[in-house]
């Protein structure tokens, strides 16, 4: 069952670590099946606060999308992100 990472950016607090997660972040794809299916485009804030920017990205199961995020090379590209900005992040699993 299909597994989608959800990051909502609220607030920028530092461009240039924003700037060196996104330099680093595609690195940390390799070897793990996922698609970005949305970054940074165009929203619609339908209820609840607004945020920046959207990120989604599908895998194949919520334990391919757990592995991703838990692996030492996208949590260490994450510590540009954390001192980048203020983010919520979910995982979310398809019917």
């Amino acid at each position: 069952m299909s597994a989608y990472v959800v990051f909502m950016r609220e607030k920028t607090l530092n461009q240039s670590e924003l700037e060196a997660y996104w330099a680093c972040v595609k690195e940390t794809m390799d070897g793990h099946p996922l698609k970005v299916l949305a970054a940074y485009g165009k929203h619609v804030t339908l209820e609840g606060p607004d945020v920046e920017g959207v990120v989604i990205a599908e895998f194949p199961s919520l334990e391919g999308a757990r592995a991703w995020y838990g692996s030492p090379a996208y949590q260490e590209a994450a510590q540009h992100r954390h001192r980048g900005a203020v983010y919520r992040g979910y995982i979310v699993e398809s019917l």
